[in-house]
């Protein structure tokens, strides 16, 4: 516990704040570095690691190896006697743990243990990840993190980020300041209002930065280390929530307005202040009426986007791009149809204008292949309805209104029918026949997340297109037969997308994000698919081949920066895979004794 200091520091008090003299002394008594620093000149490397020694080593997620520290490290940082004495493999730990997972009665079971291992063992917990993404990436984000939000308040035990709170409001430098590590280079931040498909969670939605950035590091290589969950409490509208002994956030509806704006102002500039301009501030999962309106507030000022908006949009494009490459349609003779018209499907539909007016239609043209729907149907001219915002009127056609979705398929005949409501079942048998009857291989995607809020599942879009669709979806499907045939659902996941992107900002100091980039990273995703991998009709590459995936985007996106001026890290790196390759996070446990060199040899030759 830290004390105020009394005495003779109190005449120097006034001058500063309790919390900046609390920021320098918490860096003074820092115990830990974690950088490698190699030495140009000799083939020696020196290093600036130091460990604590004792049972503190034993608690410190990022020093501890538990039974693979070797005997010498043991006695060395006294930790002899506190393990069992056989030393493991890194091998045999994951094995280990893998085998206790699988043994665990449920996938919120298996959540918590995963945490629990993050929070214990850093290095183990990737290599967990990284060997096991398929089995691993839907426990730690979605289908799973879903129900982990909305338990969040039972299940919670240590904190992996920070919560801001307005009752903060005045202070979030201040709060920020809390965060031990001054080499932050990506933040995840939500204000829990629209928590995937599960709506207004409030503080509970701090499980999506946390298993965004878990993914950041697993699907890509961001050192954990450079990243930062952040939640910030406005309150929250969910009675059930304000009703719950158990709920961790504040208990008061929401704050808007003016004095919400405020806040969000002072958390932007704040961090930039505390880890500087090149700091990428990831917007997740903020309600319709504010996600719009920040994005076009911050981006040309910060580092900054939205992952609901521009990397659903860039993951979807890349799927289209490669579903065209099965129907063997160029991708200006076909028509969409978005069931959904929030940020996801209004993301997707101005990335995929970019995409036509790439084949050479004009940006009206292009629109007028693109048909939204929202809750009052098809979005018109002149609506009777009404609910027709900014965003939604740039998709309006001069056309009859029609409520029905199966109607307007009948009307509009799209080949691409794309789900992005977060309302559930809504791609009906009826439906899914009539897109086989309009199409030789109609291209479905239904996108919501998590699996409860799907469109459709796998299985009913194989079947009631008799195997001819190409499907995708936002959450897993397994893998199933349909008359003597394997398919192998796609996952139109955001985490193809945002990691690679992530990776390139911090390893080169990229200081915008223009639209380009996200168009540039779909391209790049589609360009990874195979001609095997669209023979077996997935129209993403194979979960295993993520890692590289994401490298490859980072490499183009780091290429568009330096070409448009936009990448801070000089001089530019001759060989940028290369670079970034170097850059990326490994799992390997690091050799912790200090260097050691014998003196007697030396010593004896000069007597």
């Amino acid at each position: 516990m830290l004390i105020k200091p009394r005495l003779n520091i109190n005449r120097f008090y006034q001058y500063f704040s309790w919390s900046a003299i609390q920021h320098f002394l918490s860096r003074c008594s820092t115990t830990i570095a974690y950088q490698k620093v190699d030495k140009t000149n000799t083939s020696d490397k020196m290093t600036t690691l130091r460990y604590p020694t004792g049972y503190e080593l034993l608690l410190d997620r990022r020093a501890n190896k538990g039974t693979a520290f070797s005997i010498e490290e043991r006695q060395l940082y006294r930790i002899h006697g506190l393990l069992p004495p056989t030393v493991s493999t890194p091998d045999l730990q994951m094995e280990r743990f893998m085998e206790n997972l699988r043994n665990m009665p449920d996938d919120l079971s298996r959540y918590i243990s995963l945490g629990a291992l993050q929070d214990l063992n850093e290095k183990l917990f990737y290599r967990v990840a990284m060997e096991h993404t398929q089995e691993i990436m839907p426990l730690v984000y979605t289908p799973t993190v879903g129900l982990a939000c909305q338990k969040y308040g039972l299940i919670f035990s240590k904190p992996k980020g920070l919560f801001i709170s307005i009752l903060d409001k005045g202070h979030v430098y201040d709060v920020l300041c809390n965060w031990s590590v001054d080499d932050v280079r990506a933040i995840v931040v939500t204000d829990g209002e629209r928590i995937l498909g599960l709506g207004d969670l409030g503080c509970n939605g701090m499980g999506i930065p946390v298993g965004k950035l878990s993914l950041y590091t697993a699907l890509a290589g961001v050192a954990p280390e450079y990243c930062l969950p952040i939640t910030l409490d406005v309150g929250t509208n969910n009675e059930q929530f304000l009703n719950d002994k158990y709920y961790l956030g504040l208990r008061q509806k929401r704050v808007t307005g003016k004095e919400y704006d405020e806040f969000i102002d002072e958390f932007m500039q704040a961090v930039v202040k505390r880890f500087g301009q090149q700091c990428l501030i990831q917007f997740e999962d903020f309600a319709n009426h504010n996600a719009f309106r920040l994005l076009k507030k911050y981006r040309d000022d910060y580092c900054t986007f939205n992952d609901d908006i521009q990397g659903t949009a860039s993951v979807a494009v890349g799927g289209i791009l490669s579903a065209v490459r099965i129907t063997g349609k160029k991708l200006t003779d076909n028509r969409f149809v978005f069931y959904g018209a929030g940020e996801a499907s209004i993301g997707i539909s101005d990335l995929l204008v970019v995409a036509l007016e790439r084949e050479g239609l004009s940006t009206e043209e292009a629109r007028k292949n693109i048909f939204l729907v929202d809750s009052k149907g098809l979005i018109v001219k002149n609506r009777p309805t009404g609910g027709l915002n900014e965003e939604k009127l740039r998709y309006a056609h001069e056309h009859e209104p029609i409520t029905d979705l199966i109607d307007i398929i009948r009307v509009i005949k799209p080949a691409f029918l794309i789900g992005a409501a977060g309302q559930g079942p809504a791609f009906t048998r009826e439906i899914l026949e009539l897109m086989a009857s309009l199409n030789k291989h109609p291209v479905i995607f239904a996108l919501s997340n998590p699996t409860s809020k799907a469109e459709c599942t796998a299985i009913q879009a194989y079947e009631a297109t008799k195997g001819q669709c190409v499907f995708a979806s936002g959450s897993p499907f397994p893998n199933l037969e349909y008359n003597g045939k394997t398919y192998i659902p796609g996952q139109g996941n955001n985490s193809y997308i945002f990691p690679g992107i992530g990776l390139a900002i911090v390893t080169c100091a990229i200081r915008h994000i223009p639209d380009e980039l996200f168009y540039l990273a779909a391209k790049t995703l589609s360009d990874q698919v195979t001609e095997e991998d669209l023979k077996a009709g997935l129209v993403y590459p194979p979960i295993e081949k993520i890692r590289d995936v994401s490298r490859k985007i980072a490499v183009a996106i780091a290429e568009y920066a330096y070409e448009k001026n936009l990448a801070a890290l000089y001089p530019r790196p001759k060989d940028l895979d290369k670079f970034i390759q170097s850059k990326q996070y490994t799992v390997e446990y690091e050799d912790i004794l200090p260097p050691r060199w014998n003196w007697s040899n030396k010593a004896s030759s000069k007597l």
